[in-house]
């Protein structure tokens, strides 16, 4: 380490709050980055292979009026999460969120899934949350919040899904959990639930052969749109702020109101059942 990053971290307020988020060098990861550092807080980027990236995220969370660095590590494997909270622990000797948000996997039918394909998305996906949990316990020395990552394929089942969906379920399972075992600690623990969020991993999952349009999705969905990754990572920073001091073990959704509408769809209906323009006053 550097003398120059030596007295950076001397200069770190005592209280100012670490957050650590795994895959933070694009997509909702960065938006959440750039979000706790207009709070004046300091970002750990975790971040796998782009290195030009990761350091562009902690460039612009300076210039956002936080504290930040980039650690390199694979949280694919064990030894990649110690390194990493190994480095927190140096660098910070405390941490107030982890915010797991890291994810892979090969979309594929499941009569089509190898071994290989099953041990990597539970490598990727589920291990990286709870083998990080139980570090980021041992350093939220006064109290702190868990969040993770999940999609609305943990509660519906559609095209290539099953693998990550499951794992993602498992996720809310295992924060359900936490949250019992970590209240005594002063540790909260959620998770966020996305829809269809307009990002690289979106634009990859549609780009699968033989999807079907997401347009078709899209008209489906009662905001007729897709989220942002703002808006995920605005969600979860209200779960690590004071405001939800008293929520734990809950998943919230955000997924402009795609869960809760079922076949028949307003999109297919006749123009006899078509949803009226908003009513005015006076009308």
């Amino acid at each position: 380490m550097s003398n120059r990053q030596d007295e950076q971290d001397r200069q770190l307020p005592e209280r100012a709050q670490v957050s650590l988020i795994t895959g933070a060098s694009r997509g909702i990861g960065r938006a959440l980055a750039l979000t706790l550092a207009r709070q004046g807080g300091t970002v750990v980027v975790n971040y796998k292979k782009n290195a030009d990236l990761a350091h562009k995220t902690v460039t612009d969370v300076e210039e956002a009026g936080g504290r930040g660095f980039a650690v390199q590590a694979d949280v694919e494997t064990t030894e990649g999460i110690t390194a990493l909270f190994d480095e927190v622990a140096q660098r910070c000797g405390r941490l107030d969120h982890f915010v797991s948000n890291a994810a892979a996997s090969a979309f594929k039918n499941i009569v089509d899934l190898g071994p290989h394909h099953l041990d990597r998305s539970y490598a990727m996906n589920l291990r990286p949350f709870v083998l990080g949990a139980q570090q980021a316990v041992k350093l939220m020395d006064d109290g702190g919040r868990i969040v993770a990552l999940s999609s609305y394929g943990s509660i519906r089942a559609y095209p290539t899904y099953a693998m990550l969906g499951g794992m993602k379920a498992a996720i809310e399972s295992w924060v359900r959990y936490m949250a019992v075992e970590f209240a005594p600690y002063g540790i909260n623990v959620n998770a966020v639930n996305g829809g269809l969020i307009d990002s690289d991993s979106l634009e990859f999952f549609y780009d699968v052969e033989g999807m079907p349009p997401m347009q078709g999705v899209l008209d489906r969905i009662p905001a007729r749109r897709p989220g942002t990754v703002q808006e995920m990572a605005d969600t979860i920073a209200f779960l690590l702020g004071d405001g939800a001091g008293y929520m734990t073990g809950q998943t919230l959704v955000v997924d402009g109101g795609l869960s809760v509408v079922a076949p028949p769809f307003f999109a297919d209906a006749g123009d006899a059942l078509a949803l009226p323009p908003r009513p005015t006053r006076g009308a």
